[in-house]
């Protein structure tokens, strides 16, 4: 089968254009937001800019230029550049939280928060839905026939690479939870899912180094390549994000034991020996 714009990880011309286009742009209003927080007195760590901006340049470096390998490990790099990698990258840099704090209060502003904690939003950003819609959407391009339909089809192509970096948005901002929307699911809900959409990612990655995705002709030594590179990369996103949940845990468990660090430490108070009385 001849490599085409799916096979080697480039979306149809125009719509990784516009992809690219987008990033950029969404970049330089980030930055912009970010020095015009700064410059009223706010404080806004510089590593969020230089994550959010890593990100974008990612989705529009994969968007527009050759990708390494043969045509099923570029697409490889393709899906983990752009639907794991770089979703994180983004998230990470709390780009409704900004937007939020820069859009001064009035119809726009309300407009926002709105369609973040609209009900639609709460369900979309509903780990488990996330997941389903990231990973459901990776099998189902992996193991039917919509691989090579792509390959044919510009336009499903595009679809296609929409699907997979909206899902992989989606999946990044639903398990992080940095940003202010409708409700805020707790650890248990994201680390869960996380290990069991990590399973799943992981399992579909074995089955690709023995089986090609049915239409498709890779060869043999591509399509190996192309599922360690899943495999292996898959693992390194998810133990990024099981990291920005280890510290969010970390942070709550601190809060919780700073009040009974103070009381503790306040003058005056001494803890009785066993059996003894308090004295205050």
């Amino acid at each position: 089968m001849r490599p085409s714009a799916a096979a080697d990880g480039h979306p149809a011309g125009a719509f990784g254009l516009v992809v690219a286009a987008v990033a950029l742009a969404a970049t330089a209003a980030y930055v912009l937001a970010a020095l015009r927080l700064r410059a009223r007195g706010d404080a806004w760590p510089q590593w969020r800019d230089a994550s959010f901006a890593a990100g974008c340049l990612a989705i529009a470096h994969a968007m527009m230029m050759p990708l390494p390998g043969g045509p099923f490990t570029a697409h490889m790099v393709h899906h983990v550049v752009t639907a794991m990698a770089a979703p994180v990258l983004v998230a990470l840099g709390r780009p409704l939280t900004l937007l939020l704090r820069t859009v001064p209060p009035g119809r726009v502003r309300r407009g926002f928060l709105a369609v973040a904690h609209s009900r639609p939003a709460a369900w979309l950003l509903f780990p488990p839905v996330a997941a389903l819609l990231d990973m459901g959407g990776l099998w189902l391009l992996h193991r039917s026939p919509l691989l090579a339909a792509a390959h044919h089809q510009p336009v499903l192509g595009a679809a296609v690479q929409a699907h997979l970096l909206a899902a992989g948005l989606l999946f990044a901002f639903s398990v992080c939870r940095l940003d202010p929307v409708r409700h805020r699911w707790g650890l248990a809900v994201r680390g869960t899912t996380l290990f069991v959409a990590g399973a799943a990612h992981a399992v579909l990655a074995k089955t690709l180094y023995a089986v090609p995705p049915p239409g498709t002709a890779f060869a043999a030594s591509d399509l190996r390549d192309g599922a360690r590179l899943m495999y292996y990369g898959g693992d390194l996103v998810e133990l990024a994000l099981a990291g920005v949940l280890a510290v969010e845990w970390y942070t709550r468990r601190g809060r919780a034991l700073r009040p009974r660090a103070r009381r503790a430490a306040a003058p005056g108070r001494l803890e009785p020996a066993a059996g003894g009385r308090r004295f205050t």
